[in-house]
């Protein structure tokens, strides 16, 4: 990499900055090392504080209908209360553990077209200015990966990706944003579902796995959603695709006769018997929007490629058109193109 810009706030002749991000990706809860390269100005200057940020762009429904906008969830310090002399190069090393809901960029290497990035932020001398943003990228955790892979091998399609404003209710959510995963149905589900969306709420311990299928109305009744939570352990060991499956037959057939519409991007969670927190990690059930518990098991398993081959042939081509290209190109600049100032 290059520096990338001169701090706009700083004036002319302050000092320069790039982060450089170590190779390959990261998982949630993981930890993001690289380094903060320096370049000193035309004089010497005090660097108070140097402050990483994790910042994602997120979707939000409005009256008007949707808006698109870059949102910090994650800051930590990572050095400063140095003096920077002219002209001089440093590097500092630095470690910044992820939330363990960090969205998932990519899937067996392919984007997903979620846009996710680290943004430097230096203060000299009572003036602070925000460099560039650097891509990140965040691959699932092994749970989270055998669940899409399942979902694939059940013929379930990847359709999209993106990061929604706003908070599931009943669930242990932290960060203000959540990821939608969108699934095409398999066709074993198409009469029932035009397609299913996937959240995954991870933590320290396990893992929720929050589902949203858009059902199919009939001749007398609408379409509705049908919402419904499942937890699992990160080191748990299933037959995914039929634990999968059963969670799909289960959500399906339990949502049949009760209709509901929910709010978008709000999907109401029945408290039912845990008062509205989580599903303690280790166990095994599901809690519906009707409050209705359980436990179940694996019923049969399927062959398939995975989710990484739908991925693959839906994902790339994403990637590669508006959420790849125009939506990146308007968020991460470039190598120093617009030096004259921040954009926010």
């Amino acid at each position: 990499m290059v520096f990338k810009k001169l701090l706009g706030s700083l004036g002319i002749g302050a000092p320069t900055v790039d982060t450089v991000l170590d190779g390959g990706p990261v998982t949630p809860g993981g930890t993001l090392t690289g380094q903060v390269h320096m370049r000193g100005g035309q004089a010497d200057f005090d660097i108070q504080h140097i402050t990483l940020e994790l910042v994602a762009q997120v979707e939000a429904e409005h009256s008007e209908g949707e808006a698109h906008g870059v949102i910090a969830f994650h800051r930590a310090a990572v050095g400063g209360g140095f003096r920077l002399h002219q002209n001089e190069q440093r590097a500092l090393p630095f470690s910044l553990p992820l939330p363990w809901e960090t969205p998932v960029t990519e899937l067996h290497g392919q984007p997903l077209g979620v846009v996710l990035g680290v943004r430097t932020e230096l203060v000299v001398a009572s003036a602070r200015d925000a460099g560039d943003m650097d891509p990140v990228t965040v691959s699932p955790l092994p749970v989270q990966e055998a669940v899409l892979d399942a979902f694939g091998r059940l013929g379930f399609g990847f359709k999209s990706a993106d990061l929604e404003l706003g908070h599931l209710h009943g669930t242990g959510q932290q960060l203000p944003f959540y990821q939608e995963i969108e699934l095409h149905p398999a066709p074993q589900y198409a009469h029932a579902v035009q397609e299913i969306e996937v959240t995954f709420l991870a933590g320290p311990g396990g893992m929720e796995v929050v589902l949203e299928a858009d059902k199919r109305g009939g001749f007398f009744t609408g379409g509705h959603d049908a919402v419904s939570r499942f937890t699992v352990g990160h080191h748990e060991q299933h037959d995914w695709t039929a634990l999968v499956d059963s969670w799909v037959r289960r959500m399906v057939e339990n949502h049949a006769a009760h209709p509901h519409h929910a709010a978008p991007h709000d999907p109401p969670m029945h408290q039912g018997h845990h008062g509205g927190h989580p599903l303690p990690y280790p166990q095994q059930g599901y809690v519906d929007k009707d409050g209705h518990g359980g436990h179940h098991g694996p019923r049969h398993g399927h062959g398939g490629p995975g989710m990484g081959t739908a991925v693959a042939a839906g994902a790339a081509g994403l990637a590669a058109g508006v959420a790849g290209g125009m939506v990146l190109d308007e968020v991460f600049d470039d190598d120093g193109g617009d030096e004259g100032g921040d954009e926010e």
